[in-house]
Order: structure tokens, then C-alpha cells, then sequence
């Protein structure tokens, strides 16, 4: 049913990364409160079933072949980063807030793939299958997600929605899970309807501070 490709380092190789983010023109900080922004490397954790989206190296054995996409409930696990990226190159300028209703793309950190969506079904739920697409962080149109969330920006303490611009469906657990050889961890999948199963909160990562020139900005890290 599943397949894998090669293996990866995946712990120092994450570790570089964000060491260098932190470094990159003084604007990573690691903080409690404010504005998720562009160019910053997180985890988003699902507030209905508590699990963090995740991706790896192993593809659907059905639907699309494309690399799977699950959420899993452990805190530490490397394949859990995504870094947000604009529509097109400049779209998202680094440390930029995100704006509620922008389109941006999350791209696994590990792997390079953007989180896609298409008409393929679910394995488990029959529902839209979600997966990772693309070649270092280059896919296509359907990589794009619309953030719904209330006010101006995305707050990373606030639950926020993620819905497909190319096909209308939102990110979605409702918790079914997987057996080997990802047993434990869950289905993610595409909803036609907003709802709990929907929800998400930026978790750990490294957060790259607002501009001060960029609407929301500010100097204090």
C-alpha cells in the first residue's frame, strides 16, 4: 500500500536550518505571543483532535502515489515543520505578517514538497486526499492555501483555518488512523464544509519577526 524513498537525516539537518534562521538579519526570535510571518518555520497542530501536521518520505500506495501527508501527536518529531511561503516568489516578503484571506504555500521543511490537494480520494474516509507535491518548494497552483482567521493577521495564538484555493476544501482530521507502516498516525484530508475538525494553532518553531516596515511590524523581539 505505501512506498518510501530514500532516508534522511532528519535531526541535524532540521537543527542547521534552524540555527541559521535564528541568525539570518537578527529577525528569528522564539516568543510566546504576536503575528505569525512570512519566511517562518512552524508546526500546526489540530486544536479538535490534537496532532501536528506531518509529512515523511513514504507516498500513498493508492490515489495519487504523491507523498503522505498525516498528523501525528507526538511534539518532537522533526517531519512536523512547515515553512510559509507566498503565492509566487515576493509574495510573502520575509517577515511580513500574514494576512487573513492571503494565499500562501507551507512547505515541508525536510522534504521540500508544498501541501497539495487535488481530486483524489482519502485512503481511509474517502474524503479529498492531502499530500505533498513539488520539488524543492516549486509545485503548482493547487499548493495554495487561503488562511481564514478573524481580524487583520494571523495570530499564533488564535485557531486559524486553511482552505484550498484551487478546489475550495479545508485541511481537515477527523481521526481515523492509519496502520503499518505509519500506524498511529492520522488522516489528513480535504473537508467540503468549515467545522472543529478544521482548526489550527501555530505550535513550536522559529518565528521570524515582523518587519518594521511591514503593516503590524515591530521592533521588540
Amino acid at each position: 500500500m505505501w512506498s518510501s524513498g530514500r532516508g534522511r537525516a532528519a535531526g541535524p539537518a532540521l537543527l542547521g536550518l534552524l540555527l541559521a534562521l535564528s541568525l539570518s538579519g537578527g529577525r528569528a526570535a522564539k516568543t510566546d505571543a504576536g503575528l505569525v510571518t512570512c519566511g517562518s518555520v512552524l508546526k500546526l497542530f489540530n486544536t479538535q483532535h490534537r496532532v501536528r501536521l506531518h509529512s515523511h518520505d513514504i507516498k500513498y500506495g493508492s490515489g495519487s502515489g504523491q507523498q503522505s501527508v498525516t498528523g501525528v501527536e507526538a511534539s518532537d518529531d522533526a517531519n512536523s515543520y512547515w515553512r510559509i511561503r507566498g503565492d509566487t516568489e515576493g509574495g510573502c516578503p520575509r517577515g511580513s505578517p500574514v494576512r487573513c484571506g492571503q494565499a500562501v504555500r507551507l512547505t515541508h521543511v525536510l522534504t521540500g514538497k508544498n501541501l497539495h490537494t487535488h481530486h483524489f480520494p482519502s485512503p481511509l474516509t474517502n474524503n479529498q486526499e492531502v499530500s505533498a507535491f513539488g520539488e524543492d518548494g516549486e509545485g503548482d497552483d493547487l499548493d495554495l492555501w487561503t488562511v481564514r482567521c478573524s481580524g487583520l493577521h494571523w495570530e499564533r495564538e488564535a485557531a486559524v483555518r486553511f482552505q484550498h484555493v484551487g478546489t475550495s476544501v479545508f485541511l481537515s482530521v477527523t481521526g481515523e488512523q492509519y496502520g503499518s507502516p505509519i500506524r498511529g498516525q492520522h488522516e489528513v484530508h480535504g473537508m467540503a464544509s468549515a467545522s472543529a475538525h478544521n482548526k489550527w494553532k501555530a505550535m513550536e518553531g522559529v518565528f521570524i519577526k515582523p518587519s518594521p516596515e511591514a503593516p503590524g511590524g515591530h521592533d521588540e523581539l
